[in-house]
């Protein structure tokens, strides 16, 4: 549990100062995102299991400015673009556009919530949620965020 606390924190520093001051921030910030997306493996299954007490809900107003710090610690994140459907082959393929400000921000805002609720809820709440919200929403951040870092370089 401590590792998973310890990327948390990495990662959510980006968004939680605005002046953040370590050497090779995006080098910092992809081993981190890696080091995630490795733990998700390590999880037991049965900590998937939803912990059914009734706790109070986060509350991402908490952390108002994460948007703003990640875009004055990260400058140079900007805009992508995007295939809508990978696994979908011919010459008329749908294309979007991505925000690497917001990948990073809406991973931030999930971890928050994850480490939130461990610390006030309980760890099973905490991990039944990050393996939700992972498989739902962070991870195709956390991929799409990964891809930009590659064909950034």
């Amino acid at each position: 549990m401590n590792e998973l606390i310890e990327i948390i924190d990495v990662i959510c520093e980006f968004g939680l100062y605005e002046d953040l001051t370590i050497d090779n921030k995006e080098e910092t910030l992809e081993q981190s995102l890696v080091r995630l997306y490795s733990y998700t493996f390590e999880l037991h299954p049965k900590s998937s299991e939803s912990d059914e007490s009734n706790y109070l809900d986060f509350d991402k107003n908490l952390f108002p400015n994460v948007v703003e710090n990640v875009s004055l610690n990260l400058a140079d994140f900007g805009y992508y673009h995007t295939v809508l459907n990978a696994n979908e082959v011919s010459q008329n393929v749908e294309n979007g556009i991505g925000d690497a400000v917001d990948d990073l921000s809406d991973i931030i805002y999930d971890l928050l919530e994850v480490k939130w609720r461990i610390e006030k809820n309980s760890l099973a709440d905490g991990l039944w949620y990050f393996q939700f919200i992972f498989q739902a929403h962070t991870k195709e951040h956390l991929i799409n965020l990964l891809n930009y870092l590659l064909f950034k370089k």
